[in-house]
């Protein structure tokens, strides 16, 4: 298992050994839980091993399903028995793959060789367990560009207050020119907070899970269509957006986790050429889940 920071560069830290399995013609599949990431990976892929085929696989797109390089969803594991002479399972942390039973039975009967397993944010459980097995656990503090992780700062704030704080924060970050994910923990509040923020600010969008239309909004979003997009869950991971800027809205709702709080915080300074950034957490009160990310986030930049 390979314990390493949001922006470390995990993909890139295993093309060596999935570059020594092709080249002694040996089966490597790539998986992750969200099929929003299984195209973007793909074409990382492609670009990785032009002269390789790479091919990819979710619910919707099956058609082709032998390649050199398999990008997939843990879902299409299924498809696979006793096939895999090197598997790689990223984010083993992330929904749905975490604590399901089935999922990891997929992957078991799928295994024939050897399997690496990537996380930013693994629980407690999981460690132990690796480390109750004599598994090899490797663990990364830094990010590729050896600048520290974005520490959040709290916001306090009480009814209508709020929305005049991230109104305020908005309009800083628009003025500086820099892009902005707002995140909300539900579909209703994302969808709630983009009626009222879209008379605030221009160039805004939103994403949710339910969204049909997300795949073409997130590319608005990179294009520069939109400045600013409110989102849930869904961009939580697997997203990088050069000089992006990160709020979180109501971020003591009890789904925000510290591991999710973690992960979000680590969209922002992705990027060599714009290694920083802010992450604002604007809630009602603080949580202990607020506290043990920026706790953890510190613990990981005291290491450079």
């Amino acid at each position: 298992m390979v314990h390493a920071v949001c922006g470390s560069g995990k993909t890139e830290i295993t093309l060596n050994v999935i570059k020594y399995a092709i080249s002694h013609n040996q089966r490597v599949g790539f998986a992750i839980p969200r099929r929003d990431v299984v195209k973007e990976l793909f074409y990382r892929f492609k670009s990785f091993f032009p002269n390789n085929r790479v091919v990819y696989l979710h619910g919707g797109h099956t058609k082709l399903l032998e390649g050199d390089l398999i990008c997939l969803t843990t879902h299409q594991l299924f498809r696979y028995h006793d096939y895999f002479d090197l598997l790689i399972i990223d984010e083993i942390d992330a929904f749905p793959y975490a604590g399901n039973e089935v999922l990891e039975a997929f992957m078991k009967r799928s295994l024939r060789g050897h399997l690496i397993m990537l996380s930013a944010t693994p629980s407690k459980e999981v460690v132990e367990k690796f480390n109750q097995k004599g598994k090899m656990v490797l663990k990364l503090n830094t990010r590729f560009h050896m600048h520290p992780l974005p520490v959040p700062e709290i916001k306090i704030c009480h009814g209508i207050m709020k929305y005049y704080e991230i109104n305020r924060v908005l309009h800083r970050f628009l003025q500086e020119n820099k892009p902005v994910f707002v995140f909300v923990p539900t579909i209703e509040m994302c969808e709630q907070l983009y009626n009222i923020l879209r008379f605030l600010v221009k160039d805004i969008s939103y994403v949710h899970s339910k969204c049909p239309d997300r795949t073409e909004k997130i590319e608005a979003f990179r294009n520069g269509k939109y400045k600013v997009l409110v989102t849930t869950a869904v961009l939580e991971r697997g997203v990088t957006v050069k000089n992006l800027q990160v709020i979180v809205f109501n971020s003591n709702h009890p789904l925000y986790t510290s591991q999710a709080l973690i992960q979000i915080s680590g969209r922002v300074g992705r990027k060599k050429e714009a290694p920083d950034g802010e992450v604002i957490f604007i809630a009602n009160s603080k949580t202990q889940d607020m506290e043990d990310a920026i706790s953890e986030i510190r613990k990981a930049n005291s290491s450079l």
